[in-house]
């Protein structure tokens, strides 16, 4: 289990390898992107509280990229913060997620990222329910859901 320890470190000393790499230019991520899933995934943007799609949806599956469809974060570890984004726990996998510091907006945060193809998801942060202590906060343009199929 990932602690904001690791999250410090991970940002500071670099992250774990990738199963895969996933590069594309950025006409290529224009052409099979929304306009908003690239504005928040490649250019760094936010949507607005409570407007994600994914914010009030809890079913069965995994939370894949939107970009490259690596899984990020599975349904068990979904928890509702109240802070108007989808937030988890734990990613699917350590090397899933890759995480960098952020000073933009006058602040330092940690940002979050796919491991694979570097596509912005959101910020993680340390106020998230125990046993991690974690909370990811990402923005629901930048994954999609594979439901679980019985």
């Amino acid at each position: 289990m990932l602690t904001w320890k690791n999250v410090i470190d991970f940002a500071v000393n670099g992250n774990p390898n990738p199963d895969r790499r996933v590069e594309k230019t950025e006409a290529e991520w224009k052409s099979q992107l929304t306009t908003e899933q690239y504005r928040i995934t490649r250019q760094k943007g936010t949507e607005r509280p409570h407007s994600g799609a994914l914010c009030s949806i809890y079913d069965d599956g995994k939370y894949n990229c939107v970009c490259c469809d690596t899984p990020l974060f599975d349904s068990t570890i979904k928890f509702s913060s109240g802070t108007g984004w989808p937030s988890f726990t734990q990613p699917i996998k350590e090397n899933a997620i890759k995480y960098e510091k952020d000073t933009s907006h006058g602040m330092v945060r940690v940002e979050v990222m796919c491991n694979t193809c570097d596509a912005h998801l959101g910020h993680i942060f340390p106020d998230g329910p125990e046993p991690s202590g974690l909370r990811y906060c990402i923005n629901s343009e930048s994954m999609i859901l594979e439901n679980k199929t019985n």
